[in-house]
């Protein structure tokens, strides 16, 4: 039987809430940081998305990209909904994070 893991299922976005990223990692705290500082190439590093406002915990990788699929069908309404749910005033969640 495999190994359980942490998975993450997380939203960045830019300093003006402007736009929205969904991704999946092993290691949100270390993904924080890629963003952050513009390791990883494309959309977050194009549109600035160096905040977290949002993450679930996965055991299995399958389950996590199942739900960032799923999440990434949303309109962003919804994503915003979704957000809400979890961090209703919006904060920056990176050094929340970052203390793990």
């Amino acid at each position: 039987m495999p190994r359980n893991h942490d998975y993450f299922v997380y939203i960045m976005t830019n300093k003006y809430k402007s736009v929205l990223y969904v991704g999946v990692t092993n290691s949100l705290g270390r993904r924080i940081h890629e963003h952050e500082n513009g390791i990883i190439k494309g959309f977050t590093q194009k549109y600035n998305c160096h905040y977290l406002v949002y993450y679930e915990q996965f055991d299995h990788i399958a389950l996590a990209i199942h739900r960032e699929k799923q999440i990434k069908g949303y309109r962003k309404e919804k994503k915003w909904a979704l957000i809400a749910s979890m961090n209703p005033d919006f904060s920056f969640l990176n050094e929340k994070v970052r203390r793990w």
